[in-house]
């Protein structure tokens, strides 16, 4: 049964379209620069709304201890994801602030780069394969895809989630190219960076469960 990822959640409305409509997970993030930065006030007020409701995953990129420790006080997630340069050491330090786990983030451009999982199989519990980001750009949201080809008949050691560029209109083939059954989505259920759209986040979790 595929599952599906609402990434970048920033307001009340993305985050019931979400869970209503039956995404598993959805995602907050810390990371400043990013246009869907939560400050820890919000990060707060949406996290207790969907306690209990949906899987929540905090969205970190090389956060230091004190950063996560003050984003997990607020949003008491489920998960943890890494989506930095985070090395397996520093994803073991960082595994006692997650309840269930973490998520590590790969950057893919060619089919070497799924080789960078191999060190972090028995520290992480999940993968999350995305494109990689533009030189000075953002680390993740930049509605970029990669050849999902590469992942096709491949297989790991934990389970994972494709991201990159994906949308309501070509996720269905994205899942049967890669062979994914848990995908990710961020900008491609967006109007302008950081605002989703209730209507988007329906289409894209409808497609996925088709």
């Amino acid at each position: 049964m595929p599952d599906a990822k609402i990434c970048g959640i920033t307001s009340v409305e993305a985050l019931d379209a979400a869970i209503e409509g039956g995404a598993r997970f959805v995602g907050f993030v810390t990371y400043p620069k990013s246009p869907r930065y939560l400050p820890p006030q919000k990060l707060a007020a949406l996290a207790q709304r969907a306690r209990g409701r949906v899987e929540t995953v905090l969205v970190t990129v090389s956060a230091d201890d004190a950063h996560i420790a003050a984003a997990v006080a607020a949003a008491q997630p489920d998960w943890i994801q890494l989506h930095g340069g985070e090395s397996p050491q520093r994803a073991t330090e960082v595994r006692p602030f997650a309840r269930r786990g973490l998520i590590k983030a790969i950057g893919v451009a060619r089919a070497e780069d799924l080789h960078a999982t191999r060190p972090y199989d028995g520290v992480v519990d999940m993968f999350l394969f995305d494109a990689q980001a533009p030189i000075a750009g953002l680390p993740g949201g930049n509605a970029l895809a990669f050849d999902w080809g590469l992942l096709g008949g491949r297989v790991f050691g934990r389970p994972w989630f494709l991201a990159g560029g994906l949308t309501p209109a070509n996720v269905r083939e994205a899942m049967a190219v890669s062979g994914a059954d848990l995908v990710d989505v961020s900008s491609g259920v967006e109007t302008a960076p950081g605002l989703k759209d209730p209507l988007l986040i329906a289409q894209f979790l409808t497609a996925v469960e088709v």
